[in-house]
C-alpha cells in the first residue's frame, strides 16, 4: 500500500513538473534567469576549495622528483578540469561529425560554407578547399582555406554557380539580431532562399538548424522549425538523408513529442 501512494506521489509530481514545462511565463522567467545568472557565477568557497586543491597538487609534484629539463615552475591554475568525464556539447559533436563524413565521402574539388563554425570548417579544410563566407573575416590563415566577405542575405555568387554548399547552425540566427545584423521576422526565410538561389542544379546542401513541435523564436538566441516547415522552404530540393539529435543520441526521423532538438539535412537541389 505505501508502494501505491508513493507511486501516485511521484506521478502527481511528474505531472506538476510537465504543467510548469508548458507554462511559458515560468519558462520566459527560467529563460531570463539564466542569462543573469551568467554575470553573477563567483562562488568564493568554490573558489578557494580548488585553489586548496591546486597547491596541495603542486606541492606533492615537487616532492616526486625533479626533471633537470624542467627547472622553471610558474602558476597557472586550471581549477576545474579535474572531471570524471570528458565534457562535450552533444549539438556539435554529433553535427560537425556528420558534416565532415558527407563532405569527406563527397570530396567535392571546392566546397563553400555560409557562416559554420570557423573550427570545424578549417579542419574540414585540409582534406578539400574550402571557401568560407562570414560578414566577420577570420583573422588566421590554413592551406587550403580561402575567405570571402558577404552575407548569407546577400551573398556574392552567381545564380546556379555552387556544386558543394553547407550552412550550419546559422540560418535560425538570421533576423534576430543577436550578432549585429538587422532585426527582421523573415530573415530565415530570405537566407534560404539566398542559400536556393547559389545552389546550382544537381548540387549538395548540408544544413542544420533548430527543431522543435512547432515554430518557435527563442528570442534572440535563434529560432526553431518543425520538419515540414523546413522543408517546404526548400521546395525543388530532394532530402537525401535527415538527422536529428535530441539531448545526447542522434536519431533517424524526427519526433515533435521530444520537443526541441537540432536537424541535419542532405539536400539536393533538384530544379
Amino acid at each position: 500500500m505505501e508502494s501505491l501512494f508513493s507511486l501516485e506521489e511521484d506521478n502527481k509530481m511528474l505531472s506538476f513538473k510537465n504543467r510548469l514545462k508548458k507554462n511559458k511565463t515560468i519558462r520566459n522567467t527560467y529563460s531570463l534567469y539564466k542569462s543573469i545568472k551568467q554575470f553573477f557565477l563567483f562562488k568564493p568557497l568554490l573558489l578557494l576549495k580548488q585553489f586548496s586543491w591546486y597547491f596541495k597538487q603542486l606541492k606533492k609534484f615537487k616532492k616526486v622528483g625533479e626533471n633537470s629539463q624542467f627547472k622553471n615552475i610558474e602558476y597557472y591554475p586550471c581549477l576545474f578540469d579535474n572531471l570524471d568525464h570528458t565534457p562535450l556539447e552533444p549539438t556539435y559533436f554529433f553535427q560537425d561529425s556528420w558534416a565532415a563524413k558527407h563532405i569527406f565521402d563527397m570530396k567535392p574539388s571546392h566546397h563553400y560554407d555560409i557562416g559554420s563554425s570557423a573550427k570545424t570548417i578549417g579542419i574540414l579544410s585540409q582534406f578539400t578547399p574550402i571557401t568560407m563566407i562570414d560578414i566577420r573575416p577570420i583573422e588566421l590563415e590554413l592551406p587550403n582555406l580561402f575567405f570571402k566577405k558577404g552575407s548569407i542575405l546577400n551573398l556574392p555568387f552567381e545564380d546556379n554557380s555552387i556544386e558543394s554548399l553547407s550552412c550550419l547552425c546559422v540560418i535560425e540566427h538570421i533576423g534576430l539580431g543577436r550578432y549585429g545584423d538587422p532585426l527582421d521576422p523573415f530573415g530565415s526565410e530570405k537566407a534560404i532562399k539566398e542559400l536556393k538561389r547559389i545552389l546550382k542544379i544537381g548540387g549538395i546542401l548540408l544544413i542544420s538548424v533548430p527543431v522543435d513541435s512547432e515554430n518557435k523564436i527563442y528570442f534572440n538566441a535563434h529560432r526553431a522549425f518543425t520538419r515540414g516547415y523546413i522543408l517546404d522552404l526548400f521546395h525543388g530540393f530532394e532530402v537525401l538523408e535527415e538527422k536529428y539529435i535530441y539531448g545526447n543520441k542522434m536519431y533517424d526521423e524526427y519526433d515533435s513529442a521530444k520537443g526541441f532538438g537540432t536537424g541535419l539535412y542532405k539536400l539536393k537541389k533538384v530544379r
